[in-house]
């Protein structure tokens, strides 16, 4: 790909993630005109108004903005460490893991919240390697339909053992359900803050392993013979992947496919350049995620659909593309 069109491609994706910046702000169940949005962010609090954008929706964009960075990121990782376009935290049980471990830990135990993400990484490193064992346990060893079809099992059976948890504690019920579809609303971003060292670490590692996942894609022989190690390889993105994803469902809870769609819609934009895929991915994880929870507030006003929601509705018939056009094989 031409560094021209490169160009082109991340000054697109950055344009949609200021718009979508700017949508989420702006539009919710409350319409404000624009000058008001614009003094609230400029500092006035004089108005109710201003408290609206000030105190909701700033705190619950910058939390979608961490956690579609991290998603998408974690999306790019894991495809390209299991050679699967089927992987992402969502279909390989490292969502579900992460967020079983966290009301386990935050409605459960009454941990403190600043736990919540070590529980996650727990959580969905324990459901991922569930998912890896069960997919390599039959004949033909691993395949990408079959390494997605055991993450759905151990996504199936944590979310079981979540709904129980919260039958049988119901005082904690209204304080989770939200969260567990995967919502931004109500969000602290004070909360994000003392993840984001995590965060600047997982990209910085993310981009670090990028021309080893390059070698990696051309099969372990010829990544052997380019000095990389695949094992390590592997390893090094799949901790990275999960830290990453662990971060994201800590800050918004289990958000479904955008680990899935991200990495897709940027091969088809950039190539399969795994830096150049990882730049873009950077700016459209964000910009999909803001852009549920925009749709999500508008849709069922005054109510809102979690972005959660919208996401799973969006990636569904994506995930059926994917298997369909490229033919998975079992």
């Amino acid at each position: 790909m031409t560094l021209a069109r490169h160009l082109g491609v991340i000054a697109l994706s950055s344009a949609a993630l200021v718009a979508t910046l700017v949508a989420s702000v702006a539009i919710g169940s409350v319409p404000l005109p624009v000058g008001e949005v614009i003094d609230a962010l400029l500092g006035a609090r004089e108005l109710e108004s201003h408290l609206i954008v000030r105190d909701l929706r700033v705190p619950r964009t910058v939390a979608g903005v961490v956690a579609g960075v991290c998603l998408g990121v974690s999306g790019v990782l894991l495809q390209g460490a299991t050679r699967n376009p089927l992987a992402s935290p969502t279909l390989l049980g490292i969502t579900a893991g992460a967020g079983f471990a966290v009301v386990v830990a935050v409605a459960v135990l009454h941990l403190p919240s600043d736990y919540a993400v070590w529980a996650a990484f727990a959580g969905g490193g324990a459901a991922f390697a569930v998912a890896m064992l069960l997919a390599s346990s039959g004949r033909d060893g691993l395949s990408p339909v079959r390494l997605a079809l055991s993450g759905a099992i151990v996504s199936v059976m944590l979310s079981s053992w979540t709904t129980a948890l919260l039958m049988v504690n119901e005082s904690t019920a209204d304080e989770v359900r939200d969260w567990l579809a995967g919502s931004l609303a109500g969000r602290d971003a004070s909360a994000a803050m003392p993840l984001l060292p995590v965060v600047v670490a997982g990209l910085l590692l993310a981009w670090v392993l990028a021309r080893p996942l390059d070698a990696l894609s051309l099969g372990d022989e010829a990544a052997i013979g380019l000095g990389q190690r695949p094992a390590r390889v592997r390893l090094a993105a799949g901790v990275t992947a999960l830290a990453l994803a662990a971060v994201a469902v800590a800050v918004a809870g289990p958000i479904a496919f955008v680990g899935l769609i991200v990495p897709h819609i940027a091969r088809g934009l950039v190539g399969s350049g795994h830096r150049e895929v990882l730049a873009t991915a950077v700016l459209l994880g964000p910009a999909l995620l803001l852009a549920a929870d925009v749709l999500g507030r508008v849709v069922a006003r005054p109510a809102e659909v979690q972005a959660g929601v919208v996401t799973a509705l969006i990636g569904a018939p994506v995930l059926v593309r994917i298997v369909m056009r490229r033919k998975v094989a079992l």
